[in-house]
């Protein structure tokens, strides 16, 4: 079936019509760009009106007409085809000499042309010959089909500034990850979508980790900006170590699309907060302040008023809650990690555009574990005067671009890799807590979200109170590296004695990767799940690598805060868990990870971060770490290995998943105190009067009778 996908067209009428009789009369593989790609020209740049790929008609340009004056039309299909052939020549894999093995076809076509060319050089039809125009041409390699959609869509661009790797034993671990790479080349049709659909308004983008958002933000990006020169884009994030790999990516897909370097003053990579201090500083929230005069907070400022936990989410209400009409600052905003912001901070955004609010907000759905993460944009956009909510995703009609994308496959996790960080994660096969009657830890409140990025119901059914059996297919999942007598190597657990067994044990596999499996250093990634502690955690191993002539940096701190890996030097990055979202590596170690197995006052927290150090990995992941909780960890993960990295579970009702909230939810220290106090002194007294030592009637009665009436009523258990 061919995909249609929905770019920017000033051909509306042409367009429709186009992909009308495609979609009708064409049923095998393929895709039509419309408005697509975008292209280097004599004079500057622009689009092609519309592209068709297939494996069985090659590339097919269309030069678009509205009316039915085709004159001239020859002159604009030469410049189409050359424009194109000078993108695909530099590309060895669609060469033979000097011979284009993916020579594209130019079809002029108008729904109202009449005449029809006899010339085979350069054709044109109406809707009465066009499928006879298509359906006689045809094309000799449609083995090269992902070769060249990895081409049109920029894709094959991302590795070249990477270090080359020099691949000598076929069967090394280097080996096996540039075969992996080499896999997932080209975008699939929802990732198209993603990138070149653009509303006049909000669009959300949803996916797991490895989904692709980060790439096809960029992507979007460079396309508007290609598009729209003169348009004021932003693009933000909450990783800090993301605004090199943006401004990388977003060069790269620029220079690939228009022959020309970006044109930074209007497109912006910014951090969310920001600074005094001109471009390398600047931030959304800043940028906010200076244009509609109001006082700017820095961290320390905001920490002090507001906390620590809620600096950033107090200065941001703060800043809505003092402007009446925002003034415009952009013209698109593009949000990646939007589940790790405050709404608020969204509706900021929105805010700070123009009247027509073009704001692209991309989120994982699974990242932050508790809860699909964000409101619905009904809530979170505010009302209209007549109460209407500013914002309300419609189904895409036919010839319009979506505004909500689900990407449903995870290019980055194998299903191993998934399956155990969400069983993990979700304590889907933890020991049951006396607590809570169950080993579950969180939970989503609809059930559906599961099936939307890519777990299918192999057995059960998702509804409370019903055992359920979910499984990841081959479709959602990547297959690639699940090889006979490979898949125990995909994820591993070990334990240790002592932490300087961990550091040497890490230390010499880091070394054996480099030097015997032909992984590159930028291939490893390790990963301190507690990111207070991880400059001292990591001392230890980097010391080791250090007497062995391997150097190793930890990200942020001995780099800028905007840099992870180092791309002119061979250092292995060691990371605490904040740095580390956003960046992937073939290689992941996650170092102590007995601190993720159970934790007083914020267990879910620690869950999520051993999930999202696990997801960082496009390939292996070892978990390490020392003592009785690591040895518990590791037999809940030979419980997932156990059941073939399936999770079953009875799906909580909502009694019990409104405790779980209560039970498992983020403490302050504070609150830890007063706790751990409590349940003291109330153990205590239960002893006492157990054993005779304090009779009831020795309390105060009003107390009593107020504890009886609290227990009775459940009151401050999460469920009354």
């Amino acid at each position: 079936m061919t995909e249609i996908v929905w770019g920017s067209t000033r051909k509306p009428v042409a367009s429709q019509s186009l992909a009308a009789h495609i979609e009708a009369s064409f049923g095998e593989e393929g895709v039509l760009y419309v408005g697509y790609p975008v292209l280097s020209a004599a004079e500057g740049v622009n689009s092609i009106d519309a592209l068709w790929v297939s494996p069985a008609h090659g590339i097919v340009i269309f030069h678009l007409v509205e009316g039915r004056d085709a004159s001239g039309f020859e002159d604009i299909q030469d410049e189409f085809a050359n424009n194109l052939e000078t993108k695909l020549r530099p590309h060895k894999t669609l060469m033979k000499g000097r011979l284009l093995l993916a020579p594209p076809t130019v079809v002029t076509y108008g729904p109202s042309i009449k005449a029809a060319s006899n010339d085979e050089a350069y054709l044109i039809a109406g809707d009465a010959n066009l499928v006879e125009v298509l359906s006689n041409i045809h094309w000799d390699n449609p083995e090269l089909y992902s070769a060249v959609h990895s081409v049109i869509q920029s894709i094959s661009s991302i590795r070249k500034g990477k270090r080359r790797r020099q691949i000598t034993n076929v069967t090394s671990r280097g080996a096996r990850l540039k075969e992996l790479e080499d896999s997932i080349a080209t975008l699939d049709s929802l990732q198209s979508r993603a990138v070149i659909e653009t509303v006049s308004g909000v669009q959300r983008i949803r996916g797991l980790a490895g989904s692709g958002k980060t790439i096809i933000l960029a992507l979007k990006a460079a396309y508007l900006h290609a598009q729209h020169p003169e348009w004021k884009i932003a693009v933000t994030f909450n990783t800090r170590s993301l605004k090199d790999q943006f401004h990388r990516l977003i060069e790269t897909f620029v220079v690939e699309q228009t022959g020309e370097m970006p044109v930074w003053e209007n497109i912006q990579v910014l951090n969310a907060w920001g600074a005094p201090g001109g471009n390398t500083r600047t931030g959304v929230y800043y940028q906010f302040c200076q244009a509609n005069g109001l006082e700017f907070f820095d961290f320390q400022t905001a920490k002090d008023r507001f906390s620590l936990a809620r600096a950033f989410e107090g200065v941001v209400d703060l800043a809505l809650n003092s402007v009446t009409n925002a003034k415009p600052i952009f013209d698109v905003v593009l949000v990646d990690e939007a589940q790790d912001f405050n709404p608020n901070f969204l509706r900021l955004c929105y805010l700070a555009l123009g009247e027509t609010k073009r704001l692209v907000y991309a989120y994982d759905e699974l990242q932050s574990l508790t809860e699909s993460s964000l409101p619905p944009p009904e809530e979170m956009f505010g009302l209209k005067p007549d109460g209407t909510p500013n914002v309300v995703f419609q189904a895409p009609l036919p010839g319009q671009p979506s505004q909500d994308i689900i990407l449903e496959k995870c290019y980055r996790n194998s299903r191993p890799v998934l399956a155990t960080a969400h069983a993990l994660g979700f304590g889907i096969y933890r020991d049951v807590d006396l607590k809570t009657g169950t080993g579950l830890i969180q939970m989503f409140d609809r059930a559906g979200l599961w099936e939307d990025v890519g777990y299918e119901v192999k057995s059960g059914a998702l509804r409370d109170g019903q055992s359920v059996t979910l499984t990841r297919t081959t479709h959602s999942s990547p297959e690639f590296l699940e090889r006979p007598g490979e898949i125990d190597r995909l994820v591993e657990f070990i334990v240790f004695k002592t932490v300087a067994d961990q550091a040497t044990w890490l230390a010499n596999s880091i070394e054996n990767n480099l030097k015997n499996e032909e992984l590159n250093y930028d291939d490893i990634i390790v990963i301190n799940p507690d990111p207070v502690t991880t400059v001292k955690q990591v001392g230890l191993p980097r010391k080791i690598l250090f007497e062995r002539g391997i150097q190793s940096h930890v990200a942020g701190v001995d780099t800028s805060s905007d840099v992870f890996f180092k791309k002119d030097e061979a250092s292995v990055a060691f990371t605490g868990i904040f740095r580390a979202k956003g960046n992937e590596a073939g290689m992941v170690y996650v170092m102590n990870a007995h601190d993720c197995f159970t934790a007083f006052g914020n267990l879910g927290r620690v869950r999520n971060q051993l999930f999202t150090a696990i997801t960082r990995s496009k390939a292996w992941v070892k978990v390490l770490g020392v003592g009785a909780d690591m040895e518990k960890l590791t037999q809940e993960f030979g419980r997932v290995e156990k059941n073939n990295y399936e999770l079953t579970f009875v799906y909580p009702n909502e009694e019990t998943r409104k405790h779980l909230r209560v039970i498992n939810r983020d403490l302050t220290p504070e609150e830890q105190r007063k706790i751990k106090g409590a349940a003291t002194s109330l153990s205590t007294l239960v002893e006492d009067i157990a054993a005779g030592k304090v009779l009831v009637e020795d309390l105060p009665k009003h107390q009593v009778d107020e504890l009886r009436r609290l227990l009775n009523s459940g009151a401050g258990n999460g469920n009354g």
